[in-house]
């Protein structure tokens, strides 16, 4: 079994935890706005892939608090910080993001979120945390980013299933987040969005949206997604 995943500038070991890397981390750490910021929370890290991509973003210059309440996904990211070029910039914090309460204000937040709501849960309990939102709910993550984000400057960047992020939208906004960009993620040209990434602000803007897709034939990935994704993965 491949304990690991191998990016161009870091290595993301996942052995112990149930959750491996993922293309929804990838995009949304590729995606999400870094621009200014020097602080972020990772809401939810798991094996810490997002952090460590926005540290590669960063330069290392952004302090970067990665929160994971799964004891497993938590050990496999305190040692993928430590043996990362960027070790000095983040931090991990081993608590339930609810309980979480710091003088910092973040620029960015971000979180790929547990998104799965009132369906049949796996069988493994760190599975189910890291992807049932009854421990983390929609309303916690929007309540934790307008307590702990930088007003009026302050983003939230999360990424989820079509049907969740209409969901998610609704309840953001009713606590007075503004989307202002949003990207409509699909395998193939032909297919329905399967992953929408979200960015709000506190902020209203006119809001941005655009569209990706994965593949352009075959195996071959667009132009699109190479340009996005090609400062992380070893593919050419």
């Amino acid at each position: 079994m491949n304990t690991h995943f191998q990016f161009r500038q870091f290595r993301v070991g996942h052995r112990r935890s149930s959750m491996k890397v993922g293309t929804d981390a990838v995009l949304l750490g590729a995606w999400a706005d870094v621009t200014g910021a020097k602080t972020i929370l990772d809401a939810g890290t798991g094996t810490g892939v997002i952090a460590l991509m926005l540290a590669q973003r960063t330069g290392g210059d952004a302090a970067i608090d990665a929160i994971e309440i799964d004891s497993e996904a938590a050990a496999d990211a305190a040692e993928n910080f430590a043996y990362s070029p960027w070790s000095s910039a983040l931090s991990l914090i081993r608590m339930p993001l609810q309980k979480f309460d710091t003088q910092l204000r973040y620029d960015l937040i971000i979180s790929n979120p547990p998104y799965f709501i009132n369906s049949l849960k796996p069988p493994s309990p760190s599975r189910q945390t890291a992807r049932h939102a009854d421990r983390l709910t929609f309303d916690d993550l929007i309540a934790a980013a307008t307590k702990l984000g930088k007003q009026p400057l302050g983003r939230l960047a999360v990424i989820l299933p079509t049907e969740e992020s209409i969901i998610f939208h609704t309840k953001a906004s009713a606590q007075g987040l503004c989307l202002t960009r949003r990207c409509n993620f699909q395998t193939r040209a032909h297919k329905p969005v399967e992953r929408v990434l979200m960015e709000f602000s506190f902020q209203h803007a006119e809001l941005l949206t655009e569209t990706l897709c994965l593949y352009s034939h075959g195996q071959e990935w667009t132009p699109a997604y190479r340009k996005l994704t090609g400062a992380f993965y070893l593919k050419d």
